[in-house]
């Protein structure tokens, strides 16, 4: 996952209200989710920010959830949802490009996740 240096991105981790209207606006999914990202390199203004990558809305209360369900703690899965959320900004995508696509995104989530841990940003 190759970045400049000067590479930005946003983060904003917000409840499932809020992520709910920002799903229903930006995206026609009337529901709460556990992350949307918005690229700020693709579409009408790309290149107008050449250094800033793009935004990751994460919903604290779906991540929170999502950890219970899981056995893992809520940092971790918030972590793992702005992965997730980068990979995305990073060209990888699980829901269009078919099952080979979701199979390289998955892999590389996992490959991030556990370097994450190995290093000891994460729970052991």
């Amino acid at each position: 996952m190759a970045c400049p240096d000067e590479t930005e991105l946003s983060v904003s981790i917000v409840g499932d209200r809020a992520i709910r209207v920002i799903n229903r606006e930006y995206l026609a999914k009337d529901r709460p989710t556990n992350v949307i990202s918005f690229s700020l390199q693709e579409g009408e203004f790309a290149g107008i920010a050449p250094h800033a990558l793009g935004d990751v809305v994460i919903s604290a209360d779906t991540a929170a959830r999502e950890a219970a369900e899981g056995g893992m703690e809520t940092f971790d899965r918030l972590c793992f949802l702005l992965l997730h959320g980068i990979l995305h900004l990073r060209g990888y995508d699980h829901e269009r490009s078919g099952e080979a696509e979701a199979a390289r995104m998955e892999k590389k989530e996992r490959e991030l996740f556990n370097l994450l841990k190995k290093e000891g940003f994460l729970n052991p």
